[in-house]
């Protein structure tokens, strides 16, 4: 009898499946979707079952057996996979890279293929005392034990042993007499680790939404499977209430489950708080700042229905729920659902895939939406909503430019141009004027550590051995770091090139700020966010939770603090220097700008007392400065997307980048000529549908000792660039030495 053979999809860099037996007698059924534990070469791997193999195997070849089929479930529901296809097909991925990268952690690891549960201890009654006297004559000389067994009683019947004793008071002898007298037993029962348990859950607000809101939600209900929205709401118009009341109807009417994505971990507490007041612990999370226990078993609840909302960063796009109803991406524009290693894969896109497959709605939202989105619904490809008020009638902050070239003379001390240039006198006079009637302020300046470099007085800068970028300085405790590979030195005294003992700090960050804000207001209390002060696993949340309690009058940070935080105390909000990024070598530089301006500005006045904003910066005439100010999207977009069409840039066209790296600076650049060459050679054959540019250095020639020459691919046809990537990654042939390698970035958020 022939055995039934089935393709697996393993974790490789290889464009292809492999081909496997099922034998008779394993645990569970193998299925689409199956996560299979299987021999390959030498040792074993995690798998996923593609489905019933159409492969010939060679006279005398006889395919490999499956293992084992560790779970019951599948761990890719039927539409789940088929979004992992068209990812491995859209992003020229390998489909077993990309089904990998779906999956938490602990479920790919073929050491431990089935992960371990975490159990707690369960005191649980096995009898029954009716009367008073049988309860006399068994605890008459053991009253802990009688009160045990009565505390058990009222909790039900059972409890986790480790809470009786809590609140008890008792010791474990007193629950093993308890065992011994054959009135109750211990069992092992699996406890979900939910690091959201501990927090509690705030009482849902009463909020009777506007007509903008009503509109909007009404809109939802009535969308068609498959259907995208685009929610282009001001900031502060309630676009959180629109989503709670979608997906209460989803949930509730519908019987469905959802899906809400969010772009940085920073945001997660405040959202989980807020769809846990209405829908309880049916909200799981997702995301990498969870250990891999814990997001394992938020995976596990929502597999198995106990929960039905998962929220998250873009990893939270493949919980594998049943029934989807809805997908909610948060912050759409957000460059932060870009995934940044292979596969390159952005959330949105992957969450409008997904909802195709399974019948969801698309809700995109934002205040200042992608370039990208807009256009699509502008052309109807999406459904375009609108709410154009903040909600309860509150106006949008004022917003005051300060021009950074004329805040301070040319003949003022050169101690009152360095205060000015960080914390201009309007600013100042704001934040005292907060202070005194205890408002608090948030202060933005998008770039960490102390100083942006270092230099000596003949402008040799402390640059990184690995990388082409300088060294950042960092005061607490002082070390300069690269943010790109981590290297770490000490402060230099002497120039390591001219030998110059002078060495000065230019340029601020987040840390030179903080002390600036500590000797100006000494009362003040400070808090600052950035990476530095977030590595902590409830860190982002333990800022946030004090903010929330007034314990922090000025709160400094990056762009983490630049959106979706919600504090009506806020009515200051400072950007220390508007300008960083502005100027970037790439296309998207003016509209992340205006983005993150905007963003940040409307942090302000979210509650009754309005709020003010100030921005600082040397170019005021910016049309992203200006348009922040005016908080005008429509006048962004009318003045910038002329930009983006010559040369054309999306969204006018489709774009990808390929990077060649290497060890050998000469080896890499001519990888690269031979990369274009050969690519150049069968875009000829292809009617111009796809354009290519370059090959040049990227804007950072090295990262980690690896030089990097990349080139741009435009098209207006997807599929084109599809089959010829295809092409090139397969059959294109990389010199053996250097280390070299190629990087493919469908739809890139940045060419650096």
């Amino acid at each position: 009898m022939t055995a039934r053979l089935v393709d697996v999809a393993l974790p490789l860099p290889l464009f292809r499946a492999f081909t496997y037996a099922v034998p008779d007698g394993l645990r569970h059924a193998v299925e689409p979707g199956a996560r299979v534990v299987v021999p390959f070469r030498n040792r074993t791997a995690i798998g996923i079952v593609l489905g019933a193999s159409t492969a010939v195997l060679a006279e005398g070849v006889v395919a490999k057996d499956i293992i084992d089929v560790p779970d019951e479930r599948t761990a890719f529901r039927p539409d789940l996979l088929a979004v992992g296809r068209w990812m491995a097909d859209y992003y020229v991925s390998p489909v077993g890279m990309v089904l990998r990268a779906a999956l938490p952690a602990a479920l790919g690891r073929a050491s431990r293929a089935e992960p371990g549960i975490k159990t707690q201890r369960v005191l649980r009654l096995t009898q029954e005392l009716e009367t008073l006297l049988q309860r006399d004559a068994l605890f008459k000389r053991a009253p802990q034990q009688r009160a045990l067994y009565e505390l058990l009683e009222s909790l039900g019947g059972q409890s986790a042993v480790q809470h009786l004793i809590e609140r008890l008071g008792c010791t474990e002898g007193v629950v093993k007499a308890l065992v011994k007298r054959g009135v109750a037993t211990v069992v092992l029962e699996p406890v979900d680790r939910d690091p959201f348990l501990s927090r509690p859950a705030p009482a849902p607000k009463v909020v009777t939404p506007s007509d903008a809101q009503r509109d909007a939600i009404a809109a939802l209900k009535d969308g068609a499977p498959g259907d995208t929205f685009l929610l282009h709401g001001i900031t502060g118009s309630g676009k959180t209430l629109v989503y709670i009341e979608f997906l209460r109807h989803v949930l509730h009417e519908r019987g469905q489950s959802a899906i809400v994505l969010v772009p940085e971990i920073a945001l997660t507490p405040q959202t989980v708080d807020r769809f846990r007041a209405v829908f309880g612990d049916q909200v799981a999370v997702l995301h990498s700042g969870l250990g891999d226990g814990e997001r394992y078993d938020a995976w596990r609840a929502l597999q198995r229905g106990d929960k039905r909302i998962a929220i998250g960063a873009r990893s939270a796009v493949f919980a594998p729920l049943e029934k989807l109803g809805a997908i909610v991406v948060d912050e759409e524009h957000e460059s932060t659902y870009k995934q940044g290693e292979a596969p390159r894969y952005h959330a949105r896109e992957v969450a409008i895939v997904r909802a195709r497959e399974a019948g969801a709605v698309v809700v995109l939202g934002s205040a200042t939406p992608s370039l990208e989105s807009w256009v699509n619904a502008k052309s109807g490809k999406y459904h375009l909503l609108s709410l154009p008020d903040r909600v309860g009638g509150g106006a949008l902050p004022k917003v005051n430019i300060v021009d950074l070239r004329t805040e301070v003379g040319a003949g003022a001390p050169p101690q009152v141009r360095a205060l000015r240039s960080i914390l201009s006198a309007p600013l100042e006079a704001a934040l005292h004027e907060r202070l005194a009637r205890n408002e608090q302020s948030l202060l933005l300046l998008n770039r960490r550590g102390f100083a942006n470099f270092v230099t000596c007085p003949d402008g040799h800068v402390v640059a990184c051995p690995n990388c082409a970028i300088s060294l950042t300085y960092h005061r607490a405790p002082e070390r300069m770091i690269c943010h790109y590979c981590q290297h770490t030195e000490t402060l230099q005294v002497t120039c390591g090139v001219c030998g110059a003992e002078n060495m000065k700090q230019r340029g601020v960050g987040t840390q030179q700020v903080e002390r600036l804000l500590n000797e100006r207001f000494p009362s003040a209390r400070v808090s600052r966010m950035d990476v530095d002060t977030t590595t902590g696993k409830w860190a982002h949340t333990e800022i946030l939770d004090r903010v929330g309690r007034g314990e922090v009058d000025i709160l400094l940070g990056t762009q983490m603090i630049a959106k979706g935080l919600d504090f009506p105390n806020v009515t200051l909000v400072g950007v220390i220097d508007a300008d960083i990024g502005i100027n970037l070598p790439d296309f998207r530089s003016s509209e992340r700008t205006f983005q993150l301006l905007s963003q940040v500005a409307g942090r302000a006045g979210r509650g009754p007392k309005g709020g003010e904003v100030f921005i600082q910066t040397r170019t005021p005439g910016h049309h992203a400065v200006q348009c922040a100010v005016e908080h005008d999207f429509l006048r962004f977009v009318s003045e910038e997307l002329p930009g983006r069409e010559s040369p054309p840039y999306p969204p006018t066209l489709r774009l990808a980048n390929v990077v060649v790296s290497g060890l050998d600076e000469l080896a890499v650049a001519a990888c690269a000529q031979q990369a274009a060459d050969w690519l150049g050679e069968r875009i000829a054959k292809m009617d111009d549908a796809v354009t290519l540019v370059g090959p040049a250095p990227c804007p950072i020639e090295r990262i980690q000792n690896r030089w990097r020459w990349h080139l741009v691919l435009k098209t207006s046809r997807a599929g084109s660039l599809t089959r010829l990537m295809r092409s090139f990654l397969t059959r294109f042939e990389l010199p053996a030495a250097h280390e070299m390698r190629v990087m493919f970035d469908r739809d890139p958020v940045a060419l650096l």
